[in-house]
């Protein structure tokens, strides 16, 4: 593998590494080594090892909200049901629009698309297929071929070098989340969704922005409807809970639930120092249906 000469810019030495293997296990530990092996010296920045397992969505969820913050380095995410099976690896370049990560590696599965994206301003540079070394088992991906073609570009070796191209276009996506507003029978109006995220504080990350609910035109300050329901109809089905639409979580009083608009630009379900999860027994993937007269539109 070709490396970039010493007058072209200095390759990223940070690795920032998000993974299912959760840490009872080596799993881990042993990634950390193959590529300090690989790359000495090099810096590693655990996101999380806690994604549940299989769970690509809530890791690509979790690296888009990372990856704003982070700087100048290559994300090693490896949430990977599909290991040993014709799923690419593959390696992703995008041209940072600040000091933002530069490379992503991982399976082809979803998981690293739409971090890059948001780190390249929407748009990915240059996506190779990694090509596999002879190893140990097909079984481990994360140490096997992962670890090594993070750590070969933070020695400085080109993207080209670590497989054949392939159009950015060809790379699997994740589905949008479903999101969808409509008047109903009785006059009121409503805003469907699903359920993204559950934090470990209970909040509920709706797939819901700011500029949805614009479109939709939710109140900004009045009561709001929470419910159980599909979100293939207009139907609205289960029990109705009534919510607040808050500023801040200091709003709401112990146990109270309300509606804000979270750190990551979603609004969310949340309560009072208490879990909105527990309080409505609802979990990621489940659909959420928020409603109002309509003559309380803005």
């Amino acid at each position: 593998m070709s490396e970039r000469s010493p007058a072209a810019a200095a390759p990223p030495r940070t690795v920032f590494f998000l993974s299912d293997y959760g840490t009872q296990d080596e799993f881990v530990g042993v990634v950390h080594a193959v590529l300090l092996a690989g790359s000495p010296g090099v810096a590693i920045v655990d996101l999380t090892h806690q994604i549940a397992a299989f769970d690509i969505r809530a890791g690509a969820l979790a690296l888009v909200r990372a990856a704003p913050f982070l700087g100048p380095g290559v994300v090693l995410a490896v949430v990977d049901p599909g290991v040993g099976s014709g799923r690419r690896g593959v390696g992703l370049e995008v041209t940072p629009t600040g000091s933002g990560p530069t490379f992503f590696v991982g399976p082809d599965n979803g998981l690293l698309i739409a971090a890059a994206e948001l780190a390249g301003g929407g748009a990915i540079r240059h996506a190779v297929a990694l090509t596999p070394a002879p190893r140990q088992a097909r079984t481990f991906d994360g140490r096997d071929l992962f670890a090594p073609a993070a750590a070969a570009l933070t020695r400085g070796v080109t993207l080209g070098d670590l497989g054949p191209v392939v159009d950015p276009v060809s790379l699997v996506r994740i589905p949008p989340p479903t999101v969808a507003h409509a008047a109903l029978a009785d006059g009121r109006r409503s805003l469907r969704t699903e359920v993204l995220w559950v934090d470990r504080f209970g909040n509920l990350q709706l797939g819901v922005t700011l500029a949805d609910a614009g479109q939709a035109q939710v109140p900004a300050t009045v009561d709001l409807t929470v419910t159980g329901s599909t979100v293939t109809g207009p139907t609205v089905t289960g029990p109705a809970r009534t919510v607040r639409t808050v500023g801040t979580f200091a709003d709401l009083a112990r146990g109270e639930l309300g509606l804000l608009l979270d750190a990551n630009g979603h609004l969310a379900v949340v309560a009072g120092q208490a879990s909105a999860a527990a309080l409505l027994s609802i979990a990621a993937g489940d659909a959420v249906t928020v409603t109002w007269p309509s003559d309380l539109a803005q």
